[in-house]
């Protein structure tokens, strides 16, 4: 017996006899899921058991339409009979009205008269190797890919094709714990892949994929694995029950799962699915949220290149160098970042190189006029430190009773709070109360969040791992205030959405462009979680679709200053990812031995773009390789393009408009930042040859008004357009006048595109040099304060 539920978009097939179910597009060519499976598996006092297996018996309510945060939806509920254990199952089934797609959620009640523990919720099983025959239409083999979101921070995030193998981490059991759900499997054979939360399935060549996941992460952590193998392509999806005992007379249900048929050539495609999480867990519009800005010192005085350690003097030089460069260089937060506490763990007590505590440091940073910010790990702890000694039993234990492991960190295994104890929770609390209420810092980075989340024997053994983090992000949100600005760092992503205003979204930064430890690469230069500029470039483009939905990305710091091993072109194309991903903008370098052409860098990122790119290969390459940031200003509307070489050898690179969705047969015009130069473009493109390995291209582009002058951009500003905050042409007295706005003082060019030389040239009223650079291209030298006028008139010929 089949029942059917349909939407504009979407067909839901039910088979109540073979238990199952089908989803299909009901226009465009898509994929299809055929014969898909559900499991719960468990275990009672005797053995392991399974549920969902069967439906027989099941009562099937009528459809009803019910509104939601994603508008109307149809919804349908099947109520399965208990098993022999007492456990009873239903599923809930609803088509939302307003985007391509099905969610679906799982409901488990205990009526027998034991407890059981929950192990795997099996939502999604499309395996045809399995013996029921499922099957996935509409995507092939050879043109197959699978997009992988890792499991927090630094997890790695990005596309795969058939023939690569997982990227996971060959530390072990240094690295492992930091970096890995301990409920999603690390495949090692080629064509099999594994993801956290949300995960993509697509074909390359009918653009057409398929993204299942779920809507949140409050219950239960949700993992995917794909297998991209001969012999039929698989799909599953599930919430990790962790062992969590279900008590007689207890309800749970998981979190929403969710399929979406997407065009991978849309400009957006991950957005539908993205603004569905935000609007399940209720945030509201941050696209007018103001970016973070500001310094960190943890680049700049961490151990591996600072001899001694941090004291209040470092923090007060660097606070003084902003304090005079204030005018040029606004920044809005200082951050102090590890380095003042007297142990990992005893936050509320200070080392000697803070001897009156950092409530007065705060104090002289608002007198400044900047934001007070602090770095704080709550969840983790060192082995060394007073809390593990005083309080064994707040810490979280595993097998034979042992600490349970976090990581290889601060040259020892460290190990963390179980925060399902309520006096471990409290301290938690009370960390967090003091740093904002009592020192005075309202930025607070919360790192090692996954700490919280790690498996073991917990006090409270009827919670998840993902329930456990939850809680732990709301206390420390209750504690902060409304007002405070938190930002989350090695944090797993779902349990966090709504409790954090912005989130690390990459692995570390580095002062190397590949991991090192203690300066040797070694063994470790390829994985790809640890500290790098790679690594740390790597996946703030490819979780860049997050930014201002779920909160504003944090794309690590950039490192500006000579004498690091990252070459002048590592820094620049660092600069490019960072500014044109549109998250906050810090800089780690020591600011008073700051070299003027380096400051220069920071200073051309400032302020912030704020804006989503496009990633025109998102699904293609390993590493996005083009990024399109398309832009409006006084001066009209433009596009940024970015081309990367990846590679670790020179490269011959050549931009093609066609190649970012722009019209081919079109003319351009083209100015490169990092270079600049500037050129007129048609479908030839531009030739970039030996290129530098790990270097970028970017080029504002502009298509052609011959009869009219135009911006063509500038070294102000990475964005070669915002500056200009006022453009008018007059052609009766043929008179172009426009204002120029930057922070501070500002020197730099500007390139215009003109039919005719300008027959006088002022910036605020006093004559302006200007020089031909090419046919219709001519370059303004300018030097202003904060704003400039600049008029320029032209001979009675031009039209």
């Amino acid at each position: 017996m089949t029942h059917r539920i349909e939407s504009q978009y979407v067909q839901l097939a039910l088979d109540l006899e073979q238990a199952c179910w089908s989803l299909s597009p009901r226009s465009a060519a898509g994929p299809t899921l055929e014969a898909v499976r559900m499991q719960v598996a468990y275990r009672s006092e005797s053995a392991r058991q399974s549920a969902l297996e069967s439906w027989q018996g099941c009562e099937i309510g009528s459809i009803e339409r019910q509104p939601s945060p994603h508008g109307p939806l149809q919804r349908l509920r099947l109520q399965l009979a208990p098993d022999l254990c007492g456990l009873r199952c239903s599923l809930d089934f609803a088509l939302p009205d307003n985007d391509p797609a099905l969610f679906w959620r799982l409901r488990i009640e205990n009526t027998g008269p034991q407890p059981v523990s929950l192990d795997r919720l099996t939502l999604l099983d499309c395996d045809p190797i399995s013996g029921t025959q499922p099957q996935i239409r509409g995507i092939h083999l050879q043109d197959a890919a699978f997009f992988s979101n890792g499991w927090q921070t630094w997890s790695y995030a990005g596309a795969y094709a058939p023939r690569d193998r997982f990227h996971r981490t060959r530390l072990g059991p240094i690295r492992a714990p930091t970096d890995v759900n301990a409920g999603t499997p690390m495949p090692g054979r080629s064509g099999q892949f594994s993801s956290d939360m949300f995960g993509v399935l697509g074909d390359r060549s009918s653009r057409r994929a398929l993204l299942a996941g779920f809507l949140s992460q409050e219950q239960h952590f949700g993992s995917l694995e794909a297998r991209l193998q001969p012999g039929g392509l698989a799909l599953s999806l599930w919430a990790n029950g962790d062992g969590a005992r279900l008590d007689p007379g207890v309800k749970i249900k998981t979190d929403w799962a969710c399929l979406y048929f997407l065009d991978i050539d849309d400009p957006d495609p991950l957005g539908p699915y993205l603004e569905a999480v935000g609007r399940q867990a209720g945030l509201a519009d941050s696209s007018r949220t103001a970016i973070p800005t500001g310094w960190c010192s943890w680049y700049q005085f961490s151990s591996e290149t600072y001899t001694g350690a941090l004291t209040e003097g470092d923090i007060r030089d660097n606070l003084g160098a902003l304090t005079l460069l204030k005018d040029d260089l606004p920044l809005s937060v200082v951050q102090i970042d590890d380095g003042f506490e007297a142990q990992i763990g005893d936050w509320l007590a200070f080392n000697p190189g803070f001897p009156h505590g950092l409530a007065p440091l705060a104090a002289e940073i608002r007198q400044a006029g900047l934001t007070p910010g602090l770095w704080l790990a709550p969840f983790i702890v060192h082995p060394r430190s007073r809390l593990a000694a005083e309080h064994p039993g707040w810490l979280l234990r595993g097998r034979f009773n042992c600490l349970v492991n976090a990581g290889l960190l601060w040259d020892s295994f460290t190990t963390a709070l179980d925060l399902t104890h309520p006096e471990a929770l409290d301290y938690a609390r009370r960390v967090i109360q003091a740093a904002v209420h009592e020192w005075g810092f309202s930025y607070l980075k919360l790192d090692f969040l996954y700490a919280a989340a790690l498996p073991g024997k917990h006090k409270d053994p009827t919670l998840t791992r993902a329930q456990i983090l939850r809680l732990g992000l709301s206390t420390l949100r209750q504690a902060a205030g409304k007002g405070a600005f938190l930002l989350g760092c090695a944090c797993p992503l779902g349990p966090a959405v709504g409790l954090v205003d912005a989130m690390r979204v990459s692995a570390d930064t580095a002062r190397r462009w590949v991991p090192a430890y203690r300066g040797i690469e070694t063994f470790i230069a390829s994985e790809p979680n640890l500290p790098s500029a790679r690594n740390a470039c790597h996946n703030s483009l490819t979780r860049a679709p997050l930014n201002r939905r779920w909160w504003i990305n944090d794309p690590d710091c950039l490192l500006a200053r000579p004498g690091t091993h990252l070459t002048l072109s590592e820094v620049q194309t660092v600069a490019t990812v960072i500014a044109l991903t549109g998250g906050s903008l810090f800089v780690s370098d020591h600011l008073p031995a700051l070299p003027e052409e380096r400051l220069r860098i920071f200073r051309a990122l400032l302020p912030p773009i704020g804006r989503r790119p496009r990633l025109p290969d998102w699904l293609e390459s390993p590493t996005p390789r083009r990024l399109r940031l398309d832009l409006q200003g006084a001066a009209g509307p433009w596009h940024l393009l970015a081309l990367f070489n990846w590679e670790d050898a020179p490269k011959d690179l050549t931009l093609l408009p066609g190649d970012f969705s722009l019209d081919p047969q079109a003319a351009y015009w083209a100015r490169e930042f990092w270079r600049g130069q500037t050129r007129l473009l048609n479908e030839t493109g531009w030739a970039f040859p030996a290129c530098p390995p790990h270097s970028a291209i970017l080029l504002a582009m502009r298509r052609q008004s011959p009869d009219q002058p135009q911006y063509l951009g500038s070294d102000l500003h990475i964005s070669q357009g915002l500056e200009v905050d006022s453009w008018q042409w007059d052609p009766a007295p043929r008179e172009l006048a426009f204002r120029l706005s930057r922070p501070g003082r500002a020197q730099g060019i500007v390139d215009l595109a003109l039919p005719r030389p300008p027959r006088r040239a002022e910036l605020n009223g006093l004559p302006l040099d200007w020089e031909q650079q090419a046919t219709g291209v001519y370059r303004l030298r300018v030097e202003f304060e904060k704003e400039a006028e600049v008029g320029l008139r032209f001979l009675p010929e031009m039209n």
